[in-house]
C-alpha cells in the first residue's frame, strides 16, 4: 500500500474512533435520561445542530493532522532509516543515515551510523588484506598486458562460446576498421567472435581441431585464411585450452597480415608469363639450328660451328633469364597462402560431418588412407564436396555417398563414391564453373577456382557393370607434422595472469528473460535532442552509449556520435546541452548513424535513466530507417523507485548523490550514459537484496512502480 494511502487509512481509523467515544457517551446519557431530560437534549440538538457539525469537522482535522504527525515521526522515518541503511549495506559506505523524528527514533540512526562505521572499518581492512593478496596477480597482468601490447601478431582469447575475453592493440588495428556512417565492427570484450571472422570458417577449424583431439594430438591447434573489414587478408591460427577435465575451455586466436602475399602470388603469375615470353625466341632459335645440324650431317665445319655457336649462345642467355627470374621473385616462390598439411583421413572426417549436416546425406568409408598427408586449404576443399554431393542429391537423386583414398605419384586420389546415375561430363564442366551453393549458403568461389588454388583435377568414373560411378579428385601431398618436442613437467603452482569470469559463463537455452542479471551483458546510452516533444517532431543530435560486460563499465568501448537533425534546435535545449545547429551542420543524418548504433547493441539489454523518453526518439525512426530496437530496455529511474518506493526524488543527480557516484560529464549523451551505468551497477546488489535477480523479475518490478506510466 502506498504512503498516502496509509496515511488516510491513519486519518479514518482514529476520527472513527473519535466519533465512537462520542456516540457511546451520548448513548449513556441518552439511557439515563427520562423523557423531559430526552425531549430537553432533542431541542438542544435541533437548535446547535451547526455547531455540532463544525466540532465535528474540527475533530477530524484534530484527528487527521494527529495522525499525520505521528505517521511522520514513525512509520514514514522508520521506511526512510531503512532505505538509507539499505543504501549503506548495498551501495554507498560513506553515507550516513540522517533522519527527522520522535527522539527515540534519532537515537536508533545514530546506532546505525556507529554500526556503519564499524562495518566500514572491517571491510576495509579486509579490503586491505585482499588488495595485498591481488597485487602479486596484477603485476603478472600488467606484464601479460605489455607483453601482449608488443607483440607484432593480434591475439583474440575467447571462451568456448567464442566470447571474446582479451585482445590486444594489434588485433583492434587488424579487425575493426574504422567505422564508416551506418558501420560498426564489433570488437570487443563479451562479444561474440563470429562478428569479426567468419562463422563457417572458424566452426571448421574446431572440427578440426575436435579431430585431432580425439586422435591424442598435444597440440591441436589449425589455420585458416580470413577477410578482414578493412580488406586486409588475415593468416588465423587457432589453438585451444583445456580445462582439467580435457575438454575445450576457451580458444586463442592469432592473426597476422597476409596481404602482401597475396601481391607475391601476382609476382608468382608474372614470374609464369616473364618465363614463357623469355624463353620462347631462345628455345626456337636452338630448335632451328639443331633441326639444321640434323638434316645436314655434311654440313661444311664452319657452318657447323656457327650452329653451334647460336646454341650455346641461346643456351647461355636462356640460362641467364631463368636465373635474373629466380632471383627476382625468389619470395613470391615461397609456399602458397592457404594451403597447410593434413592427414587425409581427417580432410575426410571433416567432410563427411559436413555432407551429413548440410546436405543430409549418409556416408562411409570404403577404403582408408592410412597416415597419407596432403596440401589443401581445407575449407574451401570441405566446401567444395559438399557442393557436389548436394548436386548429386538435388539433381540425380543419390542417397548414400562413400568415400575411398589412395596414394598416386606425387598425389593423393580422393574418390567421392555412389550408387546409380552416371554423371555426364558436360554437366561436371558446367558444375566447375557455377558458384558453390549449398542448401540457403553460397559463396563466390566456384570449384573450379579451389582446384585451380590446388593445382589439382577432378574427373568422372563409373563402372558400368556395378553400376558404380564416382568423382576423383588428385590432390597434391603434403609433409607428415613433426610431433611437437615433450612438455616440461608442470610446477606445483603456476602463476595466474587471469582470473576472468567469463571463463565459466557458459550460455544456457532459454529465455533472455530468465536468466541472472549478473550474467547478462548491457548497453547504457543516452540522447541529446532539438526538445522535448518527440511526438511533435524534435530530433536526436547525440547518441552516447557504453557496454557492460561482466559487471564492468568498459570505458574503452563506447559509442559516440552527434547527429544533424535536419532542423533548427531549440534554444532552451541549447542552453542545456550547449549544441547548436553550427556544429551539426557537417554531421550524418539519423538514418546514417542509427544502424552503426544498432549494431553496437547487438546482443546486449539496453539501459537508460528515464528511458521511456529515449526509446520513443529510436521507435518513431523505426519506418525510416527500417532500424528496430527490440531487446529488453531497463530504466534506472524505475530501478530506483522499485529499490527505495518510500523516495521521492529519482531524478539521475539525486540517484547519483545517494549512491555514492561521482557526476561528470552531465548533459552530454556519453556523459550521461557514463553516470547512468554506475548508477545501474549500484542498483544491482539493492535489487538482489530484494530478491530481484532476474531481467523478468526486474523488467516485473519496473512495470508495478508509479512511475512507468509516464509516456512521451
Amino acid at each position: 500500500m502506498r504512503l498516502r494511502g496509509r496515511v488516510w487509512l491513519w486519518v479514518a481509523a482514529s476520527y472513527a474512533a473519535a466519533l465512537g467515544v462520542v456516540a457511546a457517551f451520548a448513548l449513556a446519557v441518552w439511557a439515563g435520561a427520562d423523557g423531559e431530560q430526552r425531549a430537553a437534549l432533542l431541542a438542544v440538538v435541533e437548535r446547535e445542530g451547526p455547531l455540532l457539525g463544525y466540532g465535528a469537522g474540527i475533530l477530524l482535522f484534530v484527528c487527521g493532522a494527529a495522525a499525520s504527525w505521528l505517521y511522520k515521526r514513525y512509520p514514514t522515518t522508520l521506511r526512510a532509516l531503512a532505505a538509507q541503511t539499505e543504501v549503506v549495506l548495498g551501495a554507498n559506505e560513506d553515507l550516513r543515515v540522517s533522519i527527522e523524528g520522535a527522539p527515540d527514533l534519532r537515537v536508533l540512526a545514530g546506532a546505525v551510523n556507529r554500526l556503519a562505521e564499524a562495518y566500514r572499518r572491517a571491510e576495509r581492512d579486509v579490503d586491505g588484506r585482499v588488495s595485498e593478496a591481488r597485487a602479486r596477480v596484477d603485476e603478472e597482468r600488467k606484464r601479460l598486458a605489455a607483453l601482449m601490447s608488443e607483440l607484432a601478431e593480434g591475439v583474440l582469447v575467447c571462451n568456448p562460446e567464442g566470447r571474446i575475453l582479451l585482445y590486444n592493440e594489434r588485433a583492434a588495428v587488424l579487425l575493426q576498421a574504422p567505422a564508416r556512417p551506418g558501420e560498426y565492427v564489433p570488437l570487443g570484450l563479451g562479444r561474440s567472435v563470429f562478428g569479426v571472422l567468419d562463422r563457417g570458417q572458424v566452426t571448421h577449424a574446431l572440427d578440426k581441431i575436435h579431430q585431432r583431439l580425439e586422435r591424442g594430438a598435444e597440440r591441436p591447434d589449425t589455420r585458416f585464411v580470413a577477410t578482414a573489414a578493412n580488406g586486409a587478408l588475415l593468416r588465423v591460427q587457432v589453438a585451444p585450452f583445456l580445462s582439467a577435465e580435457e575438454r575445450i575451455a576457451g580458444m586463442v586466436f592469432t592473426l597476422n597480415d597476409v596481404s602482401s602475399l597475396v601481391g607475391r602470388e601476382r609476382e608468382r603469375l608474372k614470374l609464369l608469363q616473364t618465363l614463357a615470353t623469355g624463353i620462347r625466341a631462345p628455345v626456337a632459335n636452338i630448335r632451328a639450328a639443331a633441326e639444321s645440324l640434323a638434316s645436314a650431317p655434311e654440313m661444311e665445319a664452319e657452318q657447323r660451328a656457327r650452329f653451334v655457336e647460336i646454341v650455346a649462345a641461346e643456351s647461355r642467355g636462356l640460362t641467364d633469364a631463368l636465373n635474373t627470374a629466380l632471383r627476382e621473385y625468389a619470395d613470391a616462390l615461397k609456399a602458397s597462402l592457404t594451403l597447410e598439411d593434413m592427414r587425409l583421413p581427417d580432410l575426410v572426417s571433416v567432410a563427411r560431418r559436413r555432407i551429413e549436416d548440410a546436405v543430409g546425406l549418409p556416408t562411409r568409408v570404403d577404403e582408408e588412407a592410412g597416415e597419407l598427408w596432403v596440401r589443401v586449404d581445407s575449407f574451401a576443399f570441405v566446401e567444395a564436396i559438399g557442393y557436389l554431393a548436394a548436386r548429386l542429391r538435388d539433381e540425380y537423386g543419390i542417397r548414400e555417398l562413400r568415400f575411398r583414398a589412395r596414394a598416386s605419384g606425387e598425389f593423393a586420389e580422393l574418390d567421392l563414391v555412389w550408387t546409380g546415375a552416371i554423371v555426364a561430363r558436360d554437366a561436371l564442366s558446367l558444375w566447375e564453373a557455377e558458384p558453390m551453393r549449398i542448401g540457403s549458403e553460397e559463396t563466390p568461389l566456384t570449384l573450379k577456382d579451389v582446384l585451380d588454388r590446388h593445382g589439382g583435377e577432378v574427373w568422372s568414373g563409373a563402372h558400368k557393370t556395378t553400376h558404380t560411378a564416382w568423382f576423383r579428385f588428385l590432390v597434391p601431398l603434403g609433409e607428415p607434422v613433426a610431433g611437437p618436442a615433450p612438455r616440461p613437467a608442470p610446477a606445483d603452482r603456476r602463476p595466474e595472469y587471469y582470473d576472468f569470469d567469463l571463463f565459466d559463463r557458459i550460455e544456457t537455452a532459454g529465455e533472455i528473460v530468465e536468466r541472472p542479471l549478473a550474467d547478462l551483458a548491457y548497453t547504457v546510452f543516452d540522447t541529446e535532442t532539438t526538445g522535448l516533444e518527440p511526438s511533435a517532431g524534435d530530433e536526436i543530435i547525440s547518441i552516447g552509449a557504453v557496454r557492460i560486460v561482466n559487471g564492468r563499465l568498459l570505458k574503452g568501448e563506447v559509442f559516440e556520435r552527434l547527429v544533424n537533425p535536419l532542423r533548427s534546435i531549440k534554444r532552451e535545449s541549447v542552453r542545456i546541452h550547449g549544441i547548436d545547429g553550427r556544429t551539426l551542420a557537417g554531421e550524418p543524418p539519423i538514418a546514417q548513424v542509427l544502424p552503426a548504433f544498432h549494431r553496437f547493441c547487438e546482443e546486449t539489454v539496453l539501459v537508460a535513466h528515464n528511458a521511456a523518453f529515449d526509446m520513443r526518439f529510436l521507435e518513431l525512426k523505426e519506418a525510416a530507417t527500417g532500424v528496430r530496437f527490440a531487446q529488453p530496455v531497463l530504466d534506472t529511474l524505475l530501478l530506483s523507485a522499485a529499490v527505495h518506493p518510500s523516495l521521492e526524488d529519482h531524478s539521475l543527480d539525486a540517484i547519483a548523490a545517494r549512491l555514492g557516484v561521482r557526476v561528470i560529464g552531465r548533459h552530454t549523451a556519453l556523459g550521461d550514459a557514463l553516470v547512468a551505468g554506475e548508477v545501474f551497477l549500484k542498483l544491482l546488489p539493492l535489487l538482489a537484496d530484494r530478491g530481484i535477480l532476474t531481467l523478468k523479475q526486474a523488467l516485473e518490478a519496473s512495470r508495478e512502480t508509479y512511475h512507468a506510466r509516464l509516456q512521451y
